[in-house]
């Protein structure tokens, strides 16, 4: 999510451009009037291409092995304004024909799952994440789990005011553990 986050606030600012303008299909407007801050949704959707490695540390009988991975991304943006001068924006983000092959073994993965964001841009800010994203290996013992769970929310005066970030990763086989659990 932050490294999109400069591409969502430029998305932003011009769709705040767009949402000033008066609003051609009202009645003339007399000097006094304020401009209609009614703006259009809009909602994209975007395939990227992805190449990363990942570590699945209970791969390789538990000592762990890097795994290539190649796909698609699968973004869905949406933004709104809620007509009192904030926007809402909900990401949702899945890979799609994901797959890998580990660098030490050989063994072939499938990357799955989902990364879901919304966020209000206004004065005082908040932000969630829920990203679930997991590397399914060939046989038992090599399939692992990254869950992250993040919330903030920031006043009109730029205070943190709250903040909740759950990070863990976790081997999906019986008996078999990473060694730390983030």
């Amino acid at each position: 999510m932050t490294t999109r986050l400069p591409i969502v606030i430029a998305s932003i600012i011009s769709l705040v451009c767009a949402a000033c303008q008066p609003d051609a299909t009202a009645p003339a407007a007399a000097a006094t009037e304020r401009p209609s801050l009614r703006a259009t949704p809009l909602t994209q959707s975007s395939f990227f291409p992805i190449d990363l490695g990942v570590f699945v540390p209970c791969a390789n009988g538990g000592a762990g092995e890097e795994v290539a991975l190649t796909g698609t991304l699968h973004d869905l943006f949406h933004i709104a304004s809620d007509g009192r001068g904030g926007f809402h924006v909900k990401t949702h983000d899945n890979p799609q024909g994901v797959v890998g092959t580990g660098l030490s073994t050989g063994a072939k993965y499938q990357g799955t799952g989902v990364t879901q964001s919304q966020f209000h841009l206004k004065v005082g800010e908040q932000n969630t994440e829920i990203n679930n994203f997991r590397i399914i290996g060939q046989g038992p013992g090599n399939n692992a789990t990254v869950h992250n769970n993040f919330h903030v929310t920031v006043n009109a005066n730029g205070v943190v005011t709250s903040l909740h970030d759950h990070f863990t990763v976790q081997c999906k086989a019986k008996g078999v553990q990473p060694p730390d659990t983030l």
